[in-house]
């Protein structure tokens, strides 16, 4: 591992997924998680601050980044300090092998994660196996654009772009992926956010498995 991807990488994301504009969108989705929650890249925690903890009962997070899973662990103990109470475990594990039983989680949230995960269609069935039969996936990724000029730039940009952003993708279709594994869409809203329109557009909701 370079020392790009060590040391500037993590803390770059950390950034990018700190914007308001993210913040923005990741209040519009994390509240809605309810008992028992599997995060799919927890990443540095940005979630965490929008946890409703009357609903959620406790969160398994998934990160199998070293760089990254350290400045979680970080932002947990800071909120902590301040009202954090809900029950955390993080696990170094890869979204392609959920280290958990068939049917153990009412709720999968994965946000911004859909884009760096190597093998999205396994992943995605994995998340459906350990969801409950009443369990919802809780999704806000950005990917694919609609407009076909978008696109192009996308399919063009996307190579050095993966290179630099630590394997993300600017152009996964995130609907075609959710229904390919088997989830049932059931709230589902789109549109650019503000900034570069290559990796602006967003996709987010939920869906049954």
């Amino acid at each position: 591992m370079g020392l790009y991807q060590r040391y500037v990488l993590p803390r770059l994301v950390d950034w990018a997924c700190g914007l308001e504009v993210i913040d923005r969108q990741r209040a519009k989705v994390v509240p809605a998680v309810r008992g028992r929650v599997l995060e799919i890249g927890f990443g540095s925690g940005r979630n965490l601050p929008f946890l409703e903890q009357s609903a959620a009962t406790e969160l398994v997070g998934l990160e199998p980044a070293h760089e990254m899973r350290a400045l979680g662990e970080r932002r947990i103990e800071e909120l902590r300090r301040e009202r954090l109470s809900l029950p955390i475990e993080l696990l170094d594990a890869p979204a392609e092998e959920i280290p958990a039983g068939d049917a153990s989680f009412d709720t999968v949230l994965v946000t911004y994660t859909l884009c760096t995960i190597p093998d999205p269609e396994r992943a995605l069935a994995e998340m459906r196996r350990v969801l409950r039969p009443e369990g919802r996936l809780v999704f806000c990724e950005h990917g694919a654009a609609p407009d076909p000029k978008v696109r192009r730039w996308q399919q063009r940009v996307n190579p050095l772009w993966k290179r630099l952003a630590g394997g993300c993708n600017l152009d996964r279709d995130v609907p075609r992926l959710l229904s390919g594994a088997g989830f049932r869409v059931e709230e589902l809203a789109t549109g650019y956010l503000p900034g570069w329109k290559p990796a602006a557009w967003n996709t987010w909701g939920s869906a049954r498995g």
